[in-house]
């Protein structure tokens, strides 16, 4: 599966429990949903990652991408949280430099 290199990028950040590298590969002005909440700004992208790693212990393996606005790729994701291992939906609208957007859902 080719994924695009920036979401390539995320997906690896994010297993490595790397908040700033997650949070670099966003927009200045990029928002993340998840949850029921938004984060918006990279200051606030990483702290929700920062938040839920240490909560979760995340680990996510993609399993497909679709289309191209947003990029939706299902993932299996597994941590310490009931049901783990779950498969969600990563919906990326991507921008110039970088992950405009992140809505992640069941």
């Amino acid at each position: 599966m080719q994924l695009p290199a920036i979401i390539a990028t995320y997906f690896d950040a994010d297993n490595r429990h790397d908040a700033d590298a997650v949070a670099a590969c966003f927009t200045d002005t990029g928002v993340v949903h998840d949850e029921d909440a938004d984060h918006a700004g990279r200051a606030a992208i990483a702290a929700w990652k920062r938040d839920t790693t240490a909560k979760y212990a995340v680990r996510t393996a993609p399993l497909s991408i679709e289309g191209s606005a947003p990029h939706v790729v299902a993932a299996r994701v597994s941590g310490n949280f009931p049901g783990s291992p779950l498969v969600l939906r990563f919906a990326f609208t991507l921008a110039d430099d970088g992950i405009g957007a992140l809505e992640i859902t069941a």
